[in-house]
């Protein structure tokens, strides 16, 4: 199972110098893949632009956009710039993509809501796909959207979805799924690997499905708390009663040694790769995991 990290890209104070840090420290640690996702009513960095600066600083880890929010997206120029990401790379970008789930992101982004559908999804992937092979999707200029992907037919593309209908319609055209744990919960991750395993024999699939999942953690003392204060920013769309009701049992909190068991179990699940998803800006939460993997 290959393990990743995410950036702490949804954290405040965010600058030039800490970020570099933690992708200089991701890179020369034992980590397979670099992650993050896209939000747009926040005050994180753009997905798209601090994925091509990752690219360009590192040389070992793979990149992995846990969720790019494709309807909010012109899928010709999204082809284009991960394309770019791919060459800048060499070939190490996995795109995650997904409807998002905040309606906020589609109206800060100026996108149509009526886009925000599971069942067109494979419509925008398709012409991703499309425009990577080199096909002029649409009229009016001389030469296909390039550069060509590095790799061939384009970087992987993975679903972020959740529920059976979406899972069921991803089947139909990813390659994956990117799922994600709120407990995180071994029953919750069985669940989610299952409707996916299911889904892609139902649809006739040649292949299995890359299972990947993804959990916020903290360690050590204080982790409890550390949790609860990140997700009290994090959740802001979400109503404060129910956020407050979700704390207690939202995310991993505990030992180095516990989170090291935990991956275990989940590997044992069957999983292809997992993501963890801090809940502070400190370098040194790098290391803390980087240590516990070994």
């Amino acid at each position: 199972m290959n393990v990743g990290m995410t950036l702490p890209v949804m954290e405040p104070g965010l600058h030039r110098d800490l970020l570099l840090d933690w992708v200089a420290r991701i890179e020369h640690g034992p980590f397979d893949f670099l992650a993050f996702g896209e939000r747009i009513a926040f005050d994180n960095p753009d997905v798209l632009t601090l994925m091509a600066a990752c690219a360009a600083r590192t040389e070992r880890v793979r990149l992995l956009t846990t969720v790019v929010v494709v309807p909010l997206h012109d899928p010709v120029l999204l082809a284009k710039q991960c394309a770019t990401i791919d060459m800048l790379s060499d070939g190490r970008l996995a795109l995650g993509v997904g409807i998002g789930g905040r309606e906020e992101d589609y109206r800060a982004a100026g996108a149509d809501l009526s886009r925000r559908a599971n069942a067109r999804l494979g419509e925008f992937v398709g012409t991703l796909r499309r425009v990577w092979a080199g096909e002029k999707v649409r009229e009016g200029f001389l030469l296909p959207v390039g550069p060509p992907p590095v790799q061939p037919g384009g970087p992987p593309v993975l679903a972020g979805a959740m529920g059976p209908r979406a899972i069921r319609a991803a089947a139909e055209w990813a390659d994956g799924v990117s799922g994600f744990s709120w407990g995180p919960s071994e029953a919750e991750i069985v669940e989610h690997f299952s409707l996916a395993r299911s889904a892609w024999k139902e649809a006739g699939r040649d292949s299995e499905p890359r299972l990947g999942t993804a959990f916020w953690y903290a360690l050590g003392d204080g982790a409890r708390a550390q949790l609860q204060a990140h997700l009290r920013r994090y959740l802001n769309w979400m109503d404060p009663a129910e956020v407050n009701a979700a704390l207690p049992a939202t995310g991993f909190a505990g030992a180095p040694g516990e989170l090291r068991d935990f991956l275990r179990r989940i590997e044992d699940l069957g999983a292809d790769e997992v993501s963890l998803v801090p809940t502070s800006a400190d370098p040194a939460e790098v290391d803390r995991a980087a240590e516990l993997l070994g």
